[in-house]
């Protein structure tokens, strides 16, 4: 780590686009990025959430645009992205942060209808995103990606079929992409955390809280906040030699 990092400017004269940003672990990344001085695309499904955390940046001085997007949907990626660079004139960092979680059921009666939909978005929504993403931050002469994954994708967890194939989906398409694109000045990691306090919790009995808590010899559950950490070290240049990687940000809970 360089000791003379200014933390207040690291992206500064940089343009970010977080998916999932309206909320969560997204709304913490952007908030993050939006600490360090960079420009925001605020993009979610929910474009009224989108466009209350836009609003509230630009009160405190970031520049900040919502977005709508469906990651499901390539034409509404596009447009996102689009509408970043006209924005904006460029794209420098990106994280693909929108995701569903899905049913729990054994694999033989996991519901067909929902496999296709937790694919579509949590790694068909990647894959969009970065068929946009990376022309646009080649046009801006070099850039950085997070790509969202989870402990199921490096462990198994029963009764999540789609959500851990999918997952499991993003490494390989973050290694991939890293491969592919690292001499033309571009750099794709992807970020491993466990349960996240989120408002995809928010309806977790307290028994099945407690059960979460147990998976992770840490004893709690991670922070959006902390994730989001991980997430701006693996944009900012501090992370310069760091490609084609997945980090854990896990509490302990894949070293069991």
């Amino acid at each position: 780590m360089n000791p003379s990092t200014d933390y207040a400017t690291e992206f500064a004269r940089r343009v970010a686009l977080v998916t999932g940003s309206a909320s969560g672990i997204g709304l913490a990344v952007a908030r993050r990025l939006a600490a360090g001085g960079a420009a925001l695309a605020i993009a979610d499904i929910n474009k009224k959430g989108a466009q209350a955390v836009a609003d509230e940046f630009r009160a405190a001085g970031t520049q900040a645009i919502a977005v709508g997007v469906d990651v499901t949907d390539p034409a509404s990626v596009q447009n996102a992205v689009q509408a970043t660079m006209n924005q904006f004139g460029a794209l420098h960092l990106a994280v693909n942060n929108a995701g569903i979680g899905g049913p729990v059921a054994p694999t033989h009666r996991y519901p067909q209808e929902e496999w296709r939909r937790v694919i579509a978005t949590n790694l068909d929504g990647v894959f969009h995103s970065l068929q946009y993403e990376l022309p646009a931050m080649l046009s801006s002469d070099g850039g950085a990606i997070v790509n969202m994954g989870s402990i199921c994708a490096v462990n198994g967890f029963a009764g999540v079929a789609a959500y851990a194939a999918a997952k499991h989906g993003v490494i390989g398409l973050t290694k991939t992409a890293a491969l592919e694109y690292a001499a033309r000045g571009l750099r794709i990691n992807a970020i491993v955390p466990g349960f996240i306090e989120t408002p995809l919790l928010a309806n977790a009995t307290a028994e099945e809280r407690a059960q979460l808590v147990a998976l992770h010899p840490n004893g709690r559950l991670g922070t959006a906040e902390e994730v989001a950490e991980m997430a701006v070290f693996l944009l900012s240049d501090r992370a310069s030699f760091v490609n084609g990687s997945h980090h854990l940000v896990d509490g302990a809970y894949s070293a069991q």
